[in-house]
């Protein structure tokens, strides 16, 4: 109970400096792509090539075809706005304290926002990405549908998990160097073991129910789930209950973690 209470107080800290939050997020927001030459379009340019180019090779070269009778170009561009968004902020959080060393030794400043402020900062461009994937689908054939709105859930539950990586690998990265150099790795296998250009029931029957122990593999079908299957959340209870434990073991292992190494940050950096 003693840790459940040191999440929610430091969870209480963060959120009375939600203006600074704000602040800095507009400020890391704008530094990343105001001054080059075409600004925000590369936040859209980089990602779009890489899903029509995928599209390509696995729809019209190795003939892969989803499950559900649903278009792939919808498939794929579903599962990869929501693993694109994971990866950027994660890799973003694995090196934000030292990112951002000069705020460390300032007393009155509380260095756990940083983590969420890249998370947010990604968000925004997922959250217009959304608009062009959701485009995407319609001209696709399938029409927009209330289940829609039920993408905001599994929105707040990777938001969640996030949160509890951040903090984690915010602390981790200020005393390991290699951190984001792991976590590109990690996360690059990460894409390729989730079902997100290919379908699950390529795997043998026996196999498939490991997939759940990948927490992307839950955000992946559920965003599918909301625009293409149109099936509730509710209709996976132990895949919710696996993803919600994982989550929350992770937020106070990250809450924990971050608190018992923050002291230490200044004599590193």
């Amino acid at each position: 109970m003693s840790m459940v209470r040191e999440g929610v107080q430091f969870i209480h800290e963060i959120y009375e400096r939600r203006g600074q939050i704000y602040d800095l997020t507009r400020r890391d927001f704008m530094n990343r792509y105001i001054g080059s030459m075409l600004g925000l379009l590369w936040a859209f340019l980089e990602p779009l090539a890489m899903m029509l180019i995928m599209w390509g090779v696995f729809s019209f070269g190795l003939k892969v075809r989803p499950s559900g009778n649903v278009p792939f170009i919808a498939y794929l561009f579903t599962g990869m706005s929501a693993y694109n968004f994971f990866s950027e902020s994660a890799g973003a959080s694995s090196n934000v304290i030292r990112t951002y060393d000069f705020l460390v030794k300032k007393v009155k400043f509380r260095i756990a926002i940083l983590p969420i402020v890249k998370i947010l900062s990604a968000l925004i461009i997922h959250i217009i990405f959304l608009f062009i994937v959701m485009a995407v689908i319609w001209i696709s054939g399938i029409k927009p549908d209330i289940y829609w709105l039920q993408s905001l859930y599994y929105l707040i539950a990777m938001l969640a998990m996030l949160l509890g990586l951040g903090w984690l690998l915010s602390a981790i990265g200020v005393f390991i160097r290699d951190i984001a150099n792991v976590i590109g790795i990690l996360l690059t296998f990460g894409f390729w073991l989730t079902p997100i250009f290919w379908n699950k029931d390529m795997l043998p029957a026996a196999y498939q129910k490991y997939l759940c122990l990948n927490p992307m593999f839950y955000i992946v079908q559920g965003y599918r789930d909301s625009f293409l299957y149109h099936i509730p959340f509710w209709q996976h209870p132990i895949n919710t209950a696996y993803y919600w434990a994982f989550t929350t073991i992770l937020l106070l292992a990250g809450i924990v973690t971050f608190k018992k190494l923050r002291p230490h940050f200044a004599d590193v950096l």
